[in-house]
């Protein structure tokens, strides 16, 4: 069925692009299509992405397409070939320049549109971009939809082609539906002035969250301390945001504050520290999220919906109090997948990617802050003592081992050696400890995770593990 629509496309439109070199890898990976600018993700792959994913959206839904950007360097060039894209394959384009990814998925979502696609790499270096895309109804971009745009932009890049005769789209730069989101984001909280009194540290990480985050807090009433404020996409996840919590852990320590949020580069993630900058991570977010709304009734089954990362201990607390905790593979469309199957109504990682569909269905890092920091203003108590209450983590490691070959990554599970290391580590640990490997779907890195009761096990097991990739694959 792809092949004939390929085909049919370019019988229709006749040649106009010379052929791509893509590798022989899927495309599409744990969120949407990732590398570093300039290389697999070029100018001339954005302009094809863009006229095979208008096809293809076009057909499910008719609309505009939504579009946005994080602060990276590359973000223009991507935009403007992508907008090329989908204007050459009949589509209207809304550009809505920087904005969080959530603003994208608000957009696609309430105003009957195609769809939405936005040009980050989240949490990934300066030199990484990367294109997510959201349906109609701001949801990420159905799996097979994605195989479908993967496809014809396969055999279209093959055979060349893309003249869709007098039916060119337009791009409208539209940065005011960035303030429409931001409306959005106060909708739950009309009733009352919520964060006056509070203090609240802010590290924005160079990225998307300069937008909207600063404005949005202080509207609140909270005294807003803001750092690595502005957007640079220089500087974009350099040694700030959510994967690099020391800059906030020790601005919240010197400004007394309440409760820091760390966002990653296009903000649809957050990690808190508190006020001794302890690190409050997803899967805190969760159990406290998931207290609130059970006591309120509003959630079915007491059932969260988590990843293999979440920590045991976790895991182990949620279920004292009577609760469920289902784990999916890593990727907020697992998770998403899940809670729908389910009916559940929170779910989300560890890394801070959290989805309640009682007011989003996509991962939102400030609308997620804003609950965390409203919960924590109606606790009446300080941050310490409800974390102290909640649940002790068990000792967990991540290590990232660079595998530079994409064929290596796909492939690793056929690692002899690696699968005997793997087998040894989880019978010498037994039931107090587990061992994740995975391929990541957004970094050329194969990730060692290891969870036990015992520290020292942890790091044996990690070094242990992370050397086998190492000596075996990213040679």
């Amino acid at each position: 069925m792809v092949m004939s629509f390929a085909r049919q496309q370019q019988a229709d439109f006749g040649t106009g692009w010379q052929p791509l070199e893509l590798p022989a890898t899927p495309l599409f990976g744990t969120d949407g299509i990732r590398s570093q600018a300039g290389e697999l993700l070029s100018a001339p792959l954005a302009l094809q992405v863009g006229f095979w994913a208008g096809q293809i959206m076009r057909q499910q839904h008719p609309g505009a397409v939504v579009l946005g950007q994080d602060s990276r360097n590359s973000s223009p060039m991507i935009a403007a070939a992508l907008a090329a894209g989908l204007t050459s394959a009949g589509l209207e384009v809304w550009d809505m320049g920087l904005c969080p990814t959530a603003a994208v998925a608000y957009m696609a979502a309430t105003a009957e549109t195609a769809g939405g696609i936005m040009i980050s790499a989240s949490h990934n270096p300066p030199a990484d971009n990367g294109i997510k895309f959201f349906g109609a109804h701001g949801t990420k971009l159905e799996k097979s939809l994605q195989t479908q745009i993967e496809q014809a932009l396969r055999q279209g890049a093959c055979a060349g082609a893309f003249h869709p005769g007098n039916q060119w789209g337009k791009t409208y730069q539209r940065p005011e539906l960035v303030d429409r989101y931001a409306d959005f984001l106060h909708q739950p909280f009309l009733t009352r002035p919520y964060l006056s009194g509070m203090r609240i540290v802010l590290d924005l990480a160079w990225g998307a969250a300069a937008r909207v985050a600063q404005s949005v807090f202080e509207s609140t009433g909270a005294d807003v301390i803001m750092i690595h404020g502005h957007a640079d996409g220089n500087r974009i996840n350099v040694n700030c945001g959510s994967t690099h919590l020391a800059p906030l852990q020790a601005a919240v320590r010197e400004h007394q504050a309440d409760i820091g949020f760390a966002f990653d580069g296009d903000a649809d993630r957050v990690m808190a520290v508190d006020s001794q900058g302890r690190v409050m991570d997803g899967d805190y977010i969760l159990y406290f999220w998931g207290q609130t709304l059970r006591q309120h009734g509003q959630l079915p089954d007491d059932t969260i919906i988590s990843t293999v990362m979440a920590n045991l201990g976790f895991e182990r607390a949620w279920e004292r109090l009577g609760g469920t905790l289902i784990r999916t593979n890593v990727g907020d469309q697992h998770v998403h997948a899940e809670m729908v199957a389910r009916g559940a109504m929170l779910g989300g990682e560890q890394s801070g990617h959290i989805l309640c569909h009682h007011y989003s269905l996509t991962g939102d890092g400030i609308l997620t802050a804003l609950h965390l920091a409203d919960w924590l203003k109606r606790a009446g108590c300080c941050l310490p003592d409800l974390i102290d209450q909640s649940f002790e983590p068990y000792p967990q490691r991540l290590k990232n081992v660079c595998v530079e070959s994409r064929e290596k990554r796909r492939q690793w599970t056929d690692c002899e050696p690696l699968q005997h290391a793997i087998a040894k580590a989880e019978l010498t640990m037994g039931d107090q400890g587990r061992v994740l490997v995975r391929a990541s779907g957004t970094e050329p890195v194969i990730r060692v995770m290891v969870e036990a009761a015992d520290a020292e096990l942890v790091d044996h097991w990690t070094d242990t593990l992370a050397n086998v990739v190492s000596m075996h694959l990213a040679s």
